[in-house]
């Protein structure tokens, strides 16, 4: 919608004053929209109210906070299309909100549920509050706090017809990217598809993301500790990874950049960076990710149950959820370290530290689209058997900006990819798109040789790793997975097939026509 156009509804309702609700409420009040903001704790909405600046605009909305739902719900009763938006945890505490609105909730209502939902819960709630005449959109939010406050990704899915009533201001409140021609912007927001789409689109979005973050920081690591660079040398390489080449425009790398060469003050800032004459403010963050083995975030996890349950091959997402694991427990970490006696990190022996930096620079772009790959591959897989229809090139778009794995490179590749296809809704296999197998095969050399010398340096590369053996065996005409079949059918009868026979080889995902004897029962 153009700039001016008239918003469909003048005031809208946030369930939520965390900092994404509160972050929302100050972005979505500054396209115009009056805000209504509710939180059961009465400091989370004074936090919220305290984050408006003094004097803003005459354009924009005013932002109203309460702790009572009556008073909440009252203040929306002019408004013919009730909007609400949820910035609630996921799973029972969504739930306990909801019932607690219940007397409120009725014909007229469209909430927005703009939390890390598992995609079933969403598809549960569209359920029952269509009995209510509420229509229940599962819509996520991607990009953090920051992104909440100055334009997310956003992938809503659900009813079609509400999503479209709601599309013009989400259009107006989300990320723009710049069109290929820099013509004009587009929203990084579109409809997803029915049901649960939109919310399984999300959550396979912060599947990519560990597989990127993981594949990074293993990056980091074996410049700092076996090449022995200091923060701010990696910050700098980080930089120039960023500003040109395969990596260019990727917001992992470009906050990483930050994140490293941020310097600790004597005083400190009272916003989380400790006091300090000299060093990093990264000095200070110990090696614990705890995000998922406290159950405050669960996408990482259902991505993984997901690439199995669909059958797809995702190494690259799941050894970036398994190091997290590993990581969160670092109290057993350090008592199985007592008696495992792991080698560390030691120096590298590199004659050309400029050549190697290049080779990882590749190594994390091949890492990086492979994590793409097995995140569209798991959203096609679960389009086909749920019967969304979600269009992998409208991922991708909504995802050029406003969210954690943007990276304009890697998007404009896959998009002219899936743009040569005739239709991309059936694609299921991103490595048979030819752009794509392209960049993965003439990037495969740089990921190996960063592999083999960084296993010799005893550096920790659990998704760089897991990235080439998935090339490896997903192009692979020779796996010794022959062996495994012989194997399985020793001990199970499973039944094989037979090389060189037609109807078998290659043949399909199917029990075997054959069975050996291999020993008397």
């Amino acid at each position: 919608m153009a700039p001016n156009d008239p918003l469909p509804v003048k005031r809208i309702g946030i369930v939520g004053a965390g900092s994404m609700g509160s972050m929302m409420a100050l972005g979505f009040s500054e396209i115009g929209l009056d805000i209504s903001i509710w939180d059961i704790s009465s400091e989370h909405v004074k936090t919220a109210l305290s984050n408006k600046p003094e004097g803003g605009p005459d354009d924009h909305g005013k932002i109203d906070g309460f702790t009572e739902i009556s008073e909440f719900a009252d203040s929306l009763k002019n408004e013919d299309l009730k909007v609400l938006v949820f910035s609630i945890t996921h799973g029972p505490a969504a739930d306990e909100v909801i019932e607690k609105m219940s007397d409120y909730l009725g014909d007229g209502y469209i909430i927005l549920d703009g939390g890390n939902e598992h995609y079933r819960n969403t598809e549960r709630r569209q359920r029952e509050l269509s009995k209510k005449g509420v229509i229940w959109i599962g819509m996520g939010v991607s990009g953090g706090y920051q992104s909440a406050r100055r334009g997310p990704s956003m992938s809503p899915g659900g009813d079609k017809e509400a999503i479209q009533k709601v599309l013009p201001l989400l259009e107006r409140f989300a990320a723009k990217a710049p069109s290929p021609e820099d013509t004009k912007e587009s929203p990084c927001v579109a409809y997803i598809g029915p049901r649960g789409a939109g919310h399984f689109v999300k959550m396979m979005h912060n599947g990519i993301e560990n597989g990127m973050l993981s594949t990074l920081c293993e990056a980091w690591g074996i410049m700092k500790y076996n090449l022995e660079m200091g923060n701010d040398e990696i910050g700098k390489v980080f930089e120039g990874w960023n500003e040109e080449g395969s990596l260019k425009g990727t917001f992992l790398i470009q906050i990483g950049s930050e994140v490293c060469q941020r310097k600790k003050t004597p005083k400190g800032d009272e916003k989380g960076e400790g006091k300090g004459h000299g060093g990093y403010v990264l000095d200070d963050v110990l090696d614990k990710v705890v995000q998922d083995d406290d159950s405050s975030e669960g996408t990482g996890f259902w991505s993984v149950m997901e690439a199995a349950e669909r059958h797809v091959s995702a190494p690259t997402i799941a050894a970036g959820q398994f190091l997290r694991y590993a990581s969160g427990e670092r109290a057993e970490r350090l008592k199985v370290a007592e008696g495992l006696q792991m080698p560390s990190p030691r120096k590298a022996d590199v004659q050309d530290q400029e050549a190697f930096i290049e080779e990882l620079r590749k190594a994390v772009y091949a890492s990086f689209l492979c994590a793409f790959c097995q995140g569209l591959e798991i959203i096609s897989k679960a389009s086909r058997d749920e019967e969304w229809e979600v269009d992998l090139t409208t991922c991708i778009q909504i995802w050029r900006e406003g969210c954690i794995i943007q990276s304009s490179q890697i998007a404009d590749r896959l998009e002219a990819s899936l743009a040569a296809e005739h239709n991309s809704k059936e694609i299921t296999n991103m490595k048979l798109l030819k752009p794509v197998s392209q960049a993965l095969s003439l990037h495969f050399p740089a990921l190996k040789s960063v592999v083999l010398k960084a296993t010799e340096w005893d550096a920790v590369i659990p998704s760089l790793s897991a990235s080439l053996d998935y090339l490896k065996y997903c192009g692979g005409t020779a796996l010794p997975t022959q062996f495994m079949e012989a194997e399985m059918d020793f001990f199970g009868a499973h039944g094989y097939d037979e090389p060189h026979v037609e109807g078998e080889d290659p043949g399909k995902a199917s029990k075997g026509r054959h069975h050996y004897e291999w020993r008397p029962a």
